[in-house]
């Protein structure tokens, strides 16, 4: 199956001095585009928290290859690459049509919303993740 891909349009609070997205915003971007995943394959966040699961990111890391500019359409493509007990991979792909804008990794860990500590994911979560 193909990864997600969210499309979000730059708006121009986004972009910095150069004219270009400000990189600091690619992590907004994603977190914008994991929570439209979450409610394509497995429902509302809030019904996640509701169920007693959350996600932390404990590791981020972004490649900027080329800025994205005000108005373009960004398409993020979420491929995960990992799902562990209490851990997932995704690896991030930023692109304007077929321009190359940013890539990473970003490392999520499931915890319980309560109490923020480390707890498996459910198995109805991995099938739907794992499609």
């Amino acid at each position: 199956m193909a990864p997600f891909v969210h499309r979000l349009r730059v708006r121009y609070s986004e972009c910095d001095q150069q004219g270009v997205v400000f990189n600091g915003q690619y992590l907004f971007f994603y977190d914008v585009a994991i929570t439209e995943l979450f409610r394509a394959r497995i429902g509302p966040y809030q019904e996640i928290v509701d169920r007693g699961y959350d996600i932390v990111v404990a590791e981020a890391r972004t490649r900027f290859v080329e800025g994205a500019r005000f108005d373009e359409e960004l398409d993020i493509e979420l491929p995960i690459e990992h799902l562990g007990t209490t851990s997932m991979i995704v690896r991030p792909v930023f692109r304007v049509g077929e321009r190359l804008i940013a890539d990473g990794e970003v490392r999520h860990v499931w915890v319980d919303p309560k109490t923020l500590t480390k707890t498996p994911m459910p198995d109805d979560f991995r099938a739907a993740l794992s499609r």
